[in-house]
């Protein structure tokens, strides 16, 4: 089974939160509503999936899902599946793909992440695009333009962001700024932080440089995946309806 969690941002102010999960187990997609939807202020329930309470069910993806991916007729579309570390020749399913881009577009509020797993290992491992560089200016950008595939980076908690409580900021080897940990990761990557101690590597997998600045740089981070950690957990992750399972593995 793999599953994102989907996330929308209130009009209203910058808070933000999981309002519902999409899985596919191999043949039929399934989305439901989560009680973040419930509590988030401003939410209304998606295009075409009115009711709170039912659960949604496709053999295709959904195309709330669907429209986020970039067309297959694009010409950029392999540079697209490179970005994300994706092989054009052996292209995955769209839920893989969707759990690294994130979703995002420019015309609403809404973004899909990956419902985190072990590994065979017992290991915590993601992949993310590096958020923020924009917003760090020039000098971010040309470190960013600097770095090497492979290369370790240090995670730093932002104590003094006026926007995000949790935010953790990305720097280089030698103290450079040049983004962030996605805003749904940061309070976990928290919890590893001091969790894990020196099990815990984060590194530039891959370098994208005539991508966009989000598609720019893919992080890696593997992790231990300490006995007490839960992560995305809370009520606001909790489906709505009863018949399914609370947790996404």
């Amino acid at each position: 089974m793999k599953a994102l969690f989907v996330a929308w941002r209130s009009e209203e102010d910058t808070g933000w939160g999981p309002v519902g999960r999409l899985s596919f187990d191999g043949l039929l997609y399934t989305f439901c509503y989560l009680q973040g939807a419930r509590t988030l202020r401003g939410f209304r329930p998606f295009p075409g999936m009115d009711d709170l309470d039912q659960v949604y069910e496709s053999e295709q993806l959904f195309p709330l899902f669907a429209n986020r991916l970039l067309s297959k007729a694009r010409r950029e579309y392999d540079d697209y599946l490179l970005w994300g570390g994706f092989d054009p020749d052996n292209p995955p399913d769209p839920i893989a793909i969707l759990g690294v881009t994130e979703g995002i577009r420019q015309t609403d509020a809404i973004e899909v992440f990956p419902c985190p797993t072990t590994d065979g290992e017992g290991c915590y491992i993601s992949k993310f695009f590096l958020h923020g560089i924009r917003w760090l200016g020039e000098n971010a950008i040309e470190c960013v333009n600097a770095l090497t595939a492979g290369e370790d980076l240090v995670l730093v908690p932002d104590e003094d962001n006026p926007a995000d409580l949790f935010a953790v900021g990305v720097y280089t080897s030698n103290d450079v700024k040049i983004g962030y940990v996605p805003r749904y990761f940061a309070h976990d990557m928290r919890k590893l932080m001091v969790g894990c101690g020196d099990i815990f590597h984060l590194q530039a997998e891959r370098l994208n440089p005539k991508a966009p600045l989000q598609h720019r740089v893919l992080c890696r981070i593997q992790a231990c995946w300490p006995d007490d950690f839960e992560p995305c957990s809370g009520d606001a992750f909790l489906p709505i309806p009863s018949n399914v399972p609370a947790r996404c593995d």
